[in-house]
This record gives C-alpha cells, sequence and structure tokens, in this order.
C-alpha cells in the first residue's frame, strides 16, 4: 500500500492510539492482539463490542495504522492501541505470557517455497506466539488460501498447540469481519478458520 502524504504528519501528533510496545502491561482486561490487521475493520468493531477486553493491532504498515486510528477515534473506543511494527520482532514488544488471544487474519500466504519463513504461521512464527501466550493462551487463524491453511494445519502439528476447532466454510453472523473477509464473504468465498489453545511444556 502507498503511503499518503498526510500519514507521517498524522502518526507524529498521535499520542492516545499508537504506541512502540506493550511491556508491563498489568492485565487489568485480557490482552487480544491481531498481527497483519490492516485498516482494522475487525479489531476496532471488536473492542467497540468487548470494553471488558484491551485490543492491539499490530501492523507494519503505516497508512493502515492510521486509518486504524481514524476509526477508533469514530467509535470512541479506549480499549485499543497500535503498534507500528513488524511481526518479526513481535517478542520485544509483549512481555512472556501476558496475552490472552492472537488473532492471524488472511496474513500474506507467500506461496512461493522460498518464502515460506515469512509466513505468520510458519513454525519460528509459532515458537514466538508460544512465548506470548499466557497457559490458557488461544489463537485463531482465518485466510481464504486453501494452500496456506493446508501447510499450515501441518506447521501447527509440529509445535505446542492443540487444535480445537476447524471450518473451511467459516462465518458467524454478527461477528466483526475484516475488511477482506467481508469482501470473500460477499462473494460466496469460503473462510478457512482453525482454532487452537497453547499446551505449555
Amino acid at each position: 500500500m502507498r503511503k499518503k502524504k498526510w500519514v507521517p504528519s498524522f502518526l507524529e501528533q498521535e499520542k492516545e492510539y499508537l504506541v512502540s510496545d506493550m511491556k508491563g502491561y498489568d492485565k487489568e482486561k485480557p490482552l487480544y492482539i491481531e498481527i497483519g490487521m490492516g485498516m482494522g475493520d475487525f479489531i476496532t468493531q471488536s473492542a467497540k463490542q468487548h470494553p471488558e477486553i484491551f485490543y492491539v493491532g499490530l501492523e507494519r504498515e503505516a497508512t493502515c495504522v492510521a486509518r486504524a486510528i481514524k476509526k477508533a477515534r469514530e467509535l470512541e473506543i479506549s480499549n485499543f492501541r497500535v503498534i507500528l511494527a513488524d511481526a518479526m520482532n513481535i517478542t520485544e514488544l509483549f512481555d512472556e505470557e501476558s496475552v490472552s488471544l492472537i488473532y492471524l487474519h488472511f496474513s500474506d500466504p507467500w506461496p512461493k517455497k522460498r518464502t515460506h519463513k515469512r509466513r505468520l504461521t510458519y513454525p519460528s512464527f509459532l515458537s514466538s506466539y508460544e512465548k506470548l501466550l499466557d497457559p490458557d493462551g488461544i489463537l485463531i487463524f482465518k485466510t481464504d488460501n486453501t494452500d496456506f491453511f493446508a501447510d499450515s494445519l501441518t506447521y501447527f502439528q509440529t509445535s505446542n498447540f492443540e487444535l480445537l476447532e476447524k471450518d473451511e466454510d467459516y462465518y458467524r453472523e454478527g461477528e466483526p469481519m475484516t475488511a477482506y473477509q467481508a469482501k470473500f464473504h460477499e462473494e460466496g468465498k469460503p473462510i478457512c478458520y482453525a482454532k487452537y489453545k497453547i499446551n505449555k511444556v
């Protein structure tokens, strides 16, 4: 996504929603994070629906971050923050066992074999999520790419995650959707979904 001219100054002045990390979060509310939140449709709506939960969106595209913040302002939500960073550095952004739930929504499938290690479900990433999730932690994964989904299920089998639920035509009435999910749903394209819980060793 091309960076809009207004974005750098907008983010430079942002004092409420944009944070550098969530180290030291006091867990007053369960902490849910969406890795690769895009423009924030799902996470801001979720925060509005669930004030008892604290949501953090992680996103590397500055324009997406700025648009998500604008949505948060429109919704007047206080239980939401954004980190502008790459998921490669996620263990530097959160304390160990501080996260209750991780969302991976429509991540880049990186289809070429030589780029598979960049997938957010690749074993190296799963190892990082294991450190961040608390002992009852949950991970939810959605994608429209069936090959990516099948490969990811294999990655999870080599991890300390246990499959709780799988659905290859996922839809829940009234549940917030990402922009991608809304588009695919309108087109009648099936969504692959998997829910996992962490098993701490």
